[in-house]
This record gives structure tokens, C-alpha cells and sequence, in this order.
């Protein structure tokens, strides 16, 4: 009976080494696709980067549709979506499903922020959302495009800032490697495809400038 209780103990031991190795060497290699997504260049081999970014999409995939087609209270929800992502979300955080993403594990979400239903994010090149920031309905973050030559449709990523107390209306489209400034209003509809100014409100296909926000007006009222 002895042997046969240090057996199985070994067993589990063997199994818990064998499964922090696993989650070790998953971690490097997500840094490591983190690292090409922001710098272009690696020295992994294609086709093991490409297989591993798979197997995080269709593991993210599943997490979806736990998150979509169940109810959650709003502390469920922030540990749903902080698995989701790989790290804690901040505080205050609020959210209305359904949610989509593809990859998950390049998307950083900062304390009090709202995201309405139907939202969109492609986060391969990384999607920063800073604190108070309020996301509308089915709004799309894409941080990945291509190249124009029809033999070469290779992405190229770049990431999307989201700054502090910036609202962004319900079905903008917010394209890679644009950054909001703080306080920055996007109109419904608007397809950003440049810097937004802080304090700024910007509209319209591509988006413009439509006017200034007076901060010294409104802090006097």
C-alpha cells in the first residue's frame, strides 16, 4: 500500500511539474508573439508562431462564448474578462455582452471604464484603454491591416491608445495606430483614421476635428 500511495504521488508531482512547465512555456511564447506584434520581427519559426497564435484565438473563442451566453453579476464578469485578457482589469469596471475579440491577450483596460454591447476589438497590435474611458454600442477597435499589394496581404500591426475620460459613440471605428487624447469625444458613426486631439470632438468618414471643448468654461460653471 505504501508503494502504491508513492507511486500515484509521484504521478501527481509529475503531472504538476509537467503543467507549470506547460504554463511557463506558454507565457514565453506569448511574449514572444507580443513582442513581433509590436516590433514586426522574430526569430520564431513561422509556422510554430502561427500555430500558437491559432491556439490562443480558439482558446479565446471558448472564454467568448462562456462570457456571450451566460448571465454574470458585474464581479463575475471583471474575473471573466481578466481571464479573458491575462491580467486584472481595474476597478469599476462595466460591461454589456455580447463582446467579441479575436486574439484577447493584447487588450489593457484601466479603472472605471464602460463597454457597451456589440463591441469589436481586434488587439493583435495591442488596444490601451485608460481609466473613465466610455465605449458605445458596436464599436470596432482594429489594430491590424494589410498591405495593398494583392500578392502580399501580409498584416501589419500597430496598437490603438484610448485615453483618460474619452467617449466614444456607438458604431465608430477606430483604426490601428490611432490614439485619443484624454477628454476626446469620437461622434456615432465616425471612422477615426488620425490622432484625435485631447478635449477635442471629432466626426465624420474619414473623422475630423468639429470643434473644441471649452475645459475653462466648464470648470467655472
Amino acid at each position: 500500500m505504501t508503494e502504491q500511495i508513492k507511486y500515484v504521488f509521484d504521478i501527481i508531482l509529475l503531472l504538476c511539474y509537467n503543467d507549470i512547465n506547460t504554463r511557463k512555456g506558454r507565457d514565453k511564447m506569448l511574449k514572444r508573439v507580443l513582442e513581433y506584434f509590436a516590433t514586426g520581427r522574430t526569430d520564431m519559426d513561422e509556422n510554430e508562431m502561427n500555430g500558437y497564435i491559432w491556439s490562443v484565438c480558439q482558446e479565446t473563442q471558448k472564454k467568448l462564448i462562456e462570457l456571450n451566453t451566460t448571465y454574470h453579476t458585474t464581479d463575475e464578469l471583471s474575473k471573466v474578462m481578466s481571464d479573458l485578457i491575462g491580467e486584472q482589469i481595474g476597478e469599476g469596471f462595466r460591461m454589456f455582452t455580447p463582446f467579441y475579440t479575436d486574439f484577447g491577450r493584447n487588450i489593457h483596460i484601466g479603472s472605471n471604464v464602460f463597454i457597451n454591447s456589440g463591441c469589436h476589438f481586434q488587439d493583435q497590435g495591442g488596444i490601451y484603454i485608460d481609466d473613465d474611458a466610455l465605449i458605445g454600442h458596436n464599436v470596432v477597435l482594429a489594430t491590424v491591416n494589410h498591405d495593398l499589394n494583392p500578392y502580399d496581404r501580409r498584416n501589419l500591426y500597430a496598437p490603438i491608445h484610448i485615453g483618460k475620460r474619452v467617449w466614444i459613440g456607438s458604431n465608430a471605428t477606430i483604426l490601428q495606430g490611432v490614439t485619443i487624447g484624454n477628454g476626446a469625444v469620437v461622434a456615432a458613426g465616425a471612422v477615426v483614421t488620425k490622432n484625435v486631439p485631447e478635449n477635442s470632438v471629432v466626426g465624420g468618414v474619414p473623422a475630423k476635428v468639429i470643434k473644441m471643448i471649452e475645459m475653462e468654461k466648464m470648470n467655472n460653471e
